[in-house]
């Protein structure tokens, strides 16, 4: 510890191996309750680095049996970039916590927070040639690192609000293969509950309300990536896909392949939500035909009213339709997590319970609320056991979502789920003279199942998560927990410079004509 900084005016603040230096008047933002988005990401880059290093190594064997020659720097070894790092802590747990790092760069326009990485890299005895603070727009910087030998393999982008504005430098400036860590807090925006123009305008999708919004805004904001990744042929792999609490956060990995990016089209789906029994559809844009041809899907999938309920329909998206998780992935940084000790990983028990969920889930976009399909029907709920068995015993496939608590994914078409809930229905009757004359549950009760459900409990009905009892979803940290307010204190930040040096300075950086 140098004798150059004054502890008695900061509060230290320990999380995973690196301990901070956190100014008592708040003018580096800090939030405790994000201490599960940080403990993913490093278990998230441990995951992704052992592949990709292992990948590399290997196209360096291949080049060495042909006569080139490689550094072996460049394959044993990887860099990062935080793009906002404010008081530093999660590029110095990356230094600590994740192995084989080349550097890391910890960017941010705020001075005061430059000024704080370097104290708490200090601090944390760690080089300043492993954590390099550095002050700059974080776009400015990401696009002056567009050149191949200059990318990062690791960019991670935690904003205030919207993460859109930065997306576009950060699909350029990431490695062939390399990882972006994303995240989102602007879930307002992002699940409709608020200003749906704002999410249009933002990430180019129109969001809708209904229990699946959480997962939806998973989707928007991975189409709003691939479609920014699309204009540089590179294709993006969602790894993990995480609803937590106030905010979405993703692990991707960009590819560079102009074949795989044709098929985004085919990836890219519109939604239609009924507005009385919120029966939903996908419409995906396009098809991939057996000669390699793409044509336009033909549509509407559904008609102007519901079939159900004879409703109308808002429309959604579009979204990403395609997975969200790489199964694989998952189940490599699940074992991970098992054999991590839990003084690093703080909120381990919850690292555990989401991974296992997501691992469970099935590869179908969005997911109904068994409490939502009976206040439809006025009808009391079946239990999650009893609504799964129905359909596992009719033949379909089931699992929740880690997006929402009491959620049932499922590939079973909205037909076959109405008469899974008439049936039980019939088993428990509503009484009709309570239920007005235009509700969607007389239109839905006035037509008999074509078959009648099997609530027999079957064996998989119940997911091993829930078996073992996992903490599987969020539960209330700490008293007014949420999203913290933006940092206090004066704000110090490079002045713009718009002269036109400073333009033929940015055109040469970006390989633009003068």
């Amino acid at each position: 510890m140098s004798s150059n900084i004054d502890i008695e005016k900061f509060s230290i603040i320990t999380e995973g191996k690196a301990s901070i230096l956190f100014p008592k008047d708040n003018a580096v933002f800090y939030n405790k309750v994000q201490q599960f988005n940080r403990d993913m990401s490093v278990a998230a880059i441990r995951t992704w680095s052992e592949i990709f290093l292992e990948e590399r190594e290997k196209k360096a064997r291949k080049k060495q049996e042909t006569g080139t020659s490689i550094a072996q720097s460049k394959t044993s070894s990887f860099t990062i970039l935080e793009a906002l790092a404010a008081s530093g802590l999660r590029s110095i747990r990356y230094a600590k916590e994740v192995p084989n790092i080349d550097y890391i760069v910890a960017n941010d326009l705020d001075a005061d927070a430059v000024s704080s990485i370097n104290q708490n890299v200090e601090y944390n005895g760690l080089s300043k040639a492993l954590v390099r603070a550095n002050q700059d727009d974080a776009c400015s910087f990401m696009y002056r690192h567009l050149a191949y030998h200059n990318r990062f393999d690791v960019i991670d982008i935690d904003p205030y609000g919207t993460a859109a504005p930065f997306l576009d430098a950060a699909v350029q400036s990431v490695q062939n293969g390399g990882l972006l860590c994303i995240t989102c807090t602007d879930l307002a925006v992002l699940t409709g509950s608020t200003y749906p123009e704002k999410c249009y305008a933002n990430y180019g999708s129109m969001p809708i309300k209904g229990e699946f919004c959480h997962e939806m805004a998973l989707r928007i904001l991975l189409h709003t990536l691939s479609t920014c990744a699309a204009r540089y042929q590179r294709q993006i792999i969602p790894l993990v896909s995480c609803s937590i609490d106030f905010y979405i956060r993703i692990f991707v990995r960009v590819v560079i392949s102009a074949a795989e990016v044709k098929k985004n089209c085919c990836k890219t789906s519109h939604v239609y939500v009924c507005t009385g029994c919120k029966s939903f559809y996908l419409q995906p844009l396009a098809k991939l035909k057996e000669n390699n041809s793409f044509v336009p899907m033909v549509g509407p999938v559904v008609n102007s009213n519901c079939e159900h309920c004879g409703n109308k329909f808002h429309v959604g998206g579009p979204i990403w339709n395609s997975s969200i998780h790489d199964k694989e992935f998952v189940q490599k940084m699940l074992t991970h997590v098992k054999e991590s000790n839990t003084d690093v990983y703080g909120t381990h028990s919850r690292m555990l319970g989401m991974l296992t969920v997501i691992s469970e889930e099935i590869e179908v976009p969005l997911f109904h609320s068994i409490s939502v399909l009976s206040s439809k029907l006025n009808c009391t709920n079946p239990s999650l056991k009893q609504f799964c068995s129905a359909l596992l015993n009719k033949g379909y496939k089931v699992s929740a979502s880690h997006a929402m608590a009491g959620s049932v994914k499922t590939d079973a078409p909205m037909n076959v789920i109405w008469d899974v809930m008439r049936s039980w229905e019939k088993l428990h009757p509503v009484k009709m003279k309570n239920i007005t004359e235009n509700s969607p549950a007389r239109k839905l009760l006035a037509v008999e199942p074509s078959f009648i459900a099997d609530f027999k409990i079957h064996k998989d009905a119940e997911p091993p998560s829930r078996k073992i009892k996992l903490v599987r979803y969020q539960q209330n940290p700490e008293k007014n927990w949420g999203p913290k307010p933006r940092a206090s204190g004066k704000r110090k930040t490079k002045e713009v410079d718009n002269s036109e040096q400073h333009a033929k300075k940015l055109a040469t950086d970006l390989n633009l004509p003068l």
